[in-house]
């Protein structure tokens, strides 16, 4: 029933004027801002004003600006079957030869992402520009939604595979696929490793470097931002690789930090892009209670 609802809702919003779509988007993400709550809003606040130095009035802004702008993605991805048509109107990728120099020997390559800006457009924006990606998907809870979203995925070129399938995306990178992995959540503790984000103790995933080292590929990182009228650009660097020494942990955590400077840059330049809500600092936190500084 909600696959079918959403489908509907899609098919309205691709009648709809650009324009118009981006008013609604404005308002849903508004809404979606007053249902948030009080609780959650404390704790994005407080990780804002420990890892930007503002005061509390600008860290609500930020909070804010940075929920508001889910209800603009989400008309965004209803609109996916309009924006195939022509994405040049949508999305600029910066870059974007330095991706494709690096898989130019078919070897793959892991593209080391983060929750900014719109994320779910960035990997059809490679897609719908000849580069063959893997999205690495979390799976929804409501069976509806997966369904909509992955099909939507999928209809702007990408392929997708849950964060379980690990040894297709082993299989993918053999092949010279890219693989996106989005690097900047709490992970469970014993798949993280704590190393440093904001100058603060942090629980990190090491995917992107662990399948860059033992695949012998490049990582690029890619971000997206919003600009003013509505268009997107995606910045890509790169390409950066592993070492490859007898300490394997430290191999992989070296390369770990430097991807958390990069995604740390990129908050620092458009922090209301980035997905404050989440909490970021959880599994240490319950780690260390007795540390006031997470709280």
């Amino acid at each position: 029933m909600v696959y079918y609802a959403l489908k509907l809702i899609s098919w309205a919003a691709c009648l709809l004027p650009r324009g118009l779509c981006e008013h609604l988007g404005q308002t849903l993400g508004y809404m979606g801002w007053l249902a948030v709550p009080g609780k959650r809003k404390q704790m994005a606040k407080g990780q804002v004003m420990r890892c930007l130095g503002c005061s509390e009035q600008e860290a609500e802004r930020i909070v804010r600006a940075s929920t508001v702008r889910f209800g603009s993605m989400l008309m965004e991805v209803l609109r996916f079957p309009v924006i195939k048509r022509q994405p040049d109107k949508y999305v600029r990728i910066q870059g974007l030869e330095k991706l494709q120099q690096s898989m130019a020997e078919q070897k793959g390559a892991v593209i080391a992402a983060a929750h900014s800006g719109n994320w779910e457009l960035m990997g059809g924006a490679f897609a719908m520009a000849g580069i063959p990606l893997v999205g690495v998907a979390q799976k929804q809870r409501d069976a509806g939604v997966d369904k909509f979203i992955n099909e939507y995925r999928t209809l702007i070129g990408m392929h997708i595979t849950y964060k379980t399938g690990v040894r297709e995306m082993f299989d993918m990178l053999k092949k010279g696929w890219a693989i996106g992995l989005i690097a900047d959540q709490d992970p469970n503790r014993h798949d993280g490793i704590v190393l440093k984000f904001f100058g603060q103790y942090t629980n990190c995933l090491t995917g992107p470097a662990s399948m860059a080292r033992f695949q012998s590929v490049p990582i690029l990182t890619s971000f997206m931002h919003r600009e003013s009228d509505g268009t997107h650009t995606l910045i890509v660097d790169g390409p950066f690789y592993v070492e490859k020494t007898k300490d394997k942990r430290a191999d992989i955590a070296k390369m770990t930090q430097f991807l958390n400077d990069a995604i740390e840059a990129h908050i620092r330049k458009y922090p209301e892009e980035w997905f404050w809500l989440h909490d970021r600092w959880k599994s240490i936190r319950e780690e260390f209670p007795d540390k006031p500084w997470l709280q």
